[in-house]
């Protein structure tokens, strides 16, 4: 089995920053891509950034320069930093973790950007 846990998020107002980390654990044999999403009410899904086990990173156009993905020193985590928050970044976050070709969720973290 394999669990995937996330922490941080919360509210923040707008132009601040807040960090979300995560880790996967279990039968996990080496490191994989990770990765964060998000979905807004009434909205899909969508992939916000994503990290494979060597380092290299994606972004989604509307993060760009905002946000960092980043691993952590212990197999298997990641870190997604968020600065100059928006509203529109309003979102359940949800992290990812691929394991040959199987997709393994968090339970989600609530990120609410409001005055």
């Amino acid at each position: 089995q394999v669990q995937v846990v996330e922490s941080g998020g919360g509210l923040v107002q707008p132009g601040g920053s807040l960090r979300l980390s995560c880790a996967a654990s279990g039968r996990i044999f080496g490191n994989y891509p990770m990765g964060w999403y998000r979905q807004a009410p009434g909205k899909q899904r969508e992939s916000v950034a994503m990290c494979t086990s060597g380092g290299t990173t994606n972004y989604d156009d509307s993060v760009k320069g905002r946000f960092t993905i980043s691993r952590g020193n212990a197999k298997n985590t990641v870190n997604l930093q968020m600065n100059s928050l928006e509203p529109e970044d309003t979102a359940v976050y949800y992290c990812n973790i691929k394991i040959l070709g199987q997709d393994y969720w968090g339970q989600g973290t609530q990120v609410t950007v409001s005055s």
